[in-house]
């Protein structure tokens, strides 16, 4: 039996992993989350407790995934350095005290982000010394810690990522789109092609690099099938029996006023996220493609579809609202 550490499990990725795998005969499970779990799984251990205790587990893992971290385009600087940096040295900390087990780190594509169009993207990249905000480049300096771990370790740098408990993804978009007010982006050069993947294949690719006998340093993941941006909202919204999107802006224009509104903010001291960003419009404005093979070869293909990917969470947000009902 393998035994897994996996930090951030009171978040969406971290919660989803753990609800995939409690059941899993061949691992054993420790969730670390700084919330408590929204739901009792039978078969895994949880602790409530901030990553500055986590030495203080009385569990000698096999395998630690590092999957906590403060997500998302907005925030300050500190706050990033603080979730996603100095909680990857404890990390590393902890793994050094405890017999150097493997070490997964999630980070995010968002590392590569720049404010054009991207395409086939491979985990060669140069990276920095400009990142398109605070979340990628903290991302990228807690890689560098992991680099220099001196056991085995691996990065995952996965693409937009859906599904049951995400909130910066699908949420907004919806409330947008129920209020009538979802843009399509459009662009002079070409048409916005994007990866993005259901938790459910991201999941199975941490669950598959646990036991892989050999890692590679850096794996991008996606679901190995772009899609076009526009069309792909409008199936959004119809499997949500939303109104259709209509309004069009041009990417330039509503990139100014992404500016703008993220100048006000700041000069306004206002902490909460504002309801457009600079980096929510490039990530819809501009194509972000992946190459993965290097997943492909070693983990072999994504276990979940896009389309039943968006299945799934249209069935979870339809038992939400009968819950509520």
């Amino acid at each position: 039996m393998i035994k897994i550490v996996i930090t951030g499990a009171s978040g969406f990725i971290g919660q989803a992993f753990l609800c995939r795998f409690a059941a899993d005969p061949e691992l054993e499970l420790y969730g670390v989350g700084r919330r408590p779990l929204l739901q009792n799984l039978s078969g895994i251990r949880y602790s409530q407790l901030e990553l500055a205790d986590l030495n203080t587990l009385d569990f000698t893992p096999d395998v630690v995934i590092h999957a906590a971290g403060k997500a998302g385009p907005w925030g300050r600087c500190g706050e990033y350095w603080r979730d996603n940096v100095l909680t990857t040295e404890r990390v590393i900390n902890f793994c050094q005290q405890r017999e150097a087990p493997r070490l997964i780190y999630l980070s995010t594509a968002a590392v590569y982000y720049r404010y054009q169009h991207q395409l086939g993207l491979t985990e060669q990249e140069t990276i920095g010394p400009d990142f398109a905000n605070e979340y990628a480049r903290s991302k990228y300096l807690a890689e560098q810690k992991i680099q220099a771990y001196q056991g085995e370790k691996t990065i995952l740098r996965p693409c937009a990522v859906f599904g049951a408990g995400d909130k910066l993804l699908f949420p907004p978009l919806l409330e947008a789109a129920g209020k009538k007010q979802l843009p399509l982006l459009t662009s002079t050069d070409m048409p916005a092609f994007g990866d993005i993947m259901p938790v459910e294949t991201l999941c199975d690719y941490m669950r598959r690099a646990v036991t892989l006998p050999q890692l590679r340093s850096v794996y991008n993941l996606s679901n190995a099938e772009p899609v076009a941006i526009n069309t792909f909202l409008q199936e959004v919204l119809k499997r949500f029996n939303l109104p259709a999107a209509k309004k069009q802006i041009s990417v330039g224009q509503l990139m100014l006023i992404a500016r703008l509104v993220e100048g006000g903010y700041r000069l306004l001291g206002i902490n909460k996220p504002p309801p457009i960003t600079r980096f929510g419009v490039g990530v819809f404005g501009y194509s972000k493609t992946l190459d993965v093979n290097a997943a492909l070869t070693d983990f072999g293909p994504p276990s979940c579809s896009l389309s039943a990917g968006l299945d799934a969470l249209v069935q979870h947000y339809s038992e939400q609202t009968l819950c509520l009902s």
